[in-house]
């Protein structure tokens, strides 16, 4: 019987190779890319916005430039809250939370 160390066993791992970006990482045909839940404030009237978006700064610009809808009506917008999340799921999540009439930030 030959025992093997397992310093020499192969072994897989889920670990980032060298010059890979987190938010690209790619694991058979999934691909984790970062959300964001964010607030949005508008800078005219006591009135708040709550979405999730992959790029905040588009989502952002888009809200202040938008002709319909509720966002439009109150213009111009600021975000006011940001936190990360590495699934849409748990964004989605989070985002349906503070949807009671208040914001607490």
């Amino acid at each position: 019987m030959v025992e093997h160390s397992a310093v020499n066993r192969r072994v897989v791992s889920s670990s980032l190779t060298r010059g890979a970006k987190p938010q690209d990482f790619s694991w058979g045909c999934f691909v984790f890319m970062k959300y964001f839940l964010y607030i949005l404030q508008s800078e005219n009237s006591q009135k708040y916005y709550i979405g999730i978006s992959q790029n905040l700064e588009l989502r952002l610009t888009y809200h202040n430039s938008t002709e319909k809808g509720f966002t439009a009506r109150y213009r111009p917008w600021k975000i006011v809250f940001t936190k990360k999340y590495n699934f849409k799921k748990e964004a989605l999540i989070s985002e349906k939370k503070p949807r009671n009439g208040k914001v607490k930030l």
